[in-house]
Formats: structure tokens, C-alpha cells, sequence
């Protein structure tokens, strides 16, 4: 006869290092803002420049440099200059497998 522990599902394994703690908890508090989290669905997969950003989120170039500026503090963002504009791109896979998750769980139009 099998263990209990032998029927029951792996546990995924839980934040348990206090620096990991730290960068999940600053990079989710990135992505708490609405405008924040906005500017990332926009970037999705690909590499947006700064005025593309503000026509598709809709508020002013100011307040998206701001949130911009957090977001690649914070490593969510890397940016490249090319003449005069400034492109921002999602800098790390997970980020758009975590942003899949939050749309999967909090998305209607994605709910079975």
C-alpha cells in the first residue's frame, strides 16, 4: 500500500530565501499600479516606443517617463535609445509568464 505522501500532488516549493522574498516583493509592488501594469500589457512581447506607450495607455508623456523610469529601476524594463525616440521592451520572459497568470486569474474574457 502507498504512503499518503505518495499519492498526494508535489508541492510547488515556496518562496523561502529572504533575498528572494525581497526582489519578488519589490517587483510585484512595481507591478501593483494600474498605469504600471497597463504599460506592460501594451509591451506584451514586444519593443514599444515611448509614444506608442502614451497613445495606448492615455495619459501624458510625463506621467508614462515616470512609471517607465520605476519599472526599469526595478529591472521589469530594458530600454534602448535610437535616434530620438527611447524603446522599452519587457526584459525578462518570466515577466510575461507571470503577466499570463495575473490574465488567466483576474481576466474574464480568459475564465472558462
Amino acid at each position: 500500500m502507498k504512503s499518503d505522501a505518495a499519492l498526494s500532488p508535489a508541492k510547488p516549493e515556496l518562496l523561502v530565501r529572504a533575498a528572494d522574498i525581497e526582489i519578488a516583493s519589490r517587483s510585484l509592488k512595481a507591478l501593483s499600479h494600474p498605469l504600471r501594469l497597463k504599460i506592460l500589457c501594451t509591451l506584451g512581447h514586444d519593443e514599444v516606443c515611448v509614444q506608442h506607450i502614451v497613445e495606448h495607455v492615455g495619459t501624458t508623456q510625463s506621467n508614462i517617463s515616470q512609471h517607465l523610469a520605476i519599472l526599469r529601476n526595478k529591472g521589469i524594463l530594458s530600454s534602448r535609445k535610437d535616434a530620438n525616440k527611447v524603446y522599452y521592451r519587457i526584459g525578462d520572459d518570466r515577466m510575461l509568464r507571470l503577466i499570463g497568470m495575473m490574465q488567466e486569474v483576474f481576466c474574464s474574457s480568459v475564465k472558462s
